[in-house]
């Protein structure tokens, strides 16, 4: 694994897929309930629990990343960005959840071929997906 151990690699998936999810959830709920979007709140749902089926692949269980994270000793916990604490309008929601989703999944793809390069693959196919869906995702009802 190099020079990062299990631990540190665990906590970082556990971050990043935590992160995806809740992008992938928000997206959701834009979908469902403000575009009215029966298949792709489907497909973003099938997305979010493809994404937790691949991150199985790194072979860490549930428990392990629960037992690897540290929430309150995570030095960038406080640590945000301008525009995250403001949004204008739903297409800002749109986009910095689209965004958070690839950067998360890419993180993923790139440490996890640290422990499965057939993981990865998966990991980095998943964000394809979400790059093919972002240019469909449809507008907010008026």
């Amino acid at each position: 694994m190099g020079d990062v151990n299990r631990q540190e690699l665990a906590r970082i998936i556990d971050a990043n897929l935590n992160r995806a999810r809740e992008g992938l959830r928000v997206l959701e709920e834009v979908a469902r309930f403000i575009s009215n979007d029966e298949d792709v709140s489907k497909q973003l749902k099938g997305l979010r629990h493809a994404i937790v089926d691949a991150a199985l692949g790194f072979g860490f269980d549930r428990e392990e990343l629960l037992g690897a994270r540290d929430s309150e000793g995570d030095v960038g916990r406080k640590i945000q960005g301008e525009l995250e604490s403001r949004r204008t309008d739903i297409n800002e929601i749109i986009a910095s959840n689209f965004a958070r989703i690839e950067e998360a999944l890419r993180v993923m793809e790139e440490f996890g071929k640290l422990i499965s390069a057939e993981t990865a693959q998966v990991i980095k196919d998943l964000r394809y997906e979400v790059y093919t869906l972002e240019k469909k995702f449809p507008p907010p009802e008026q």
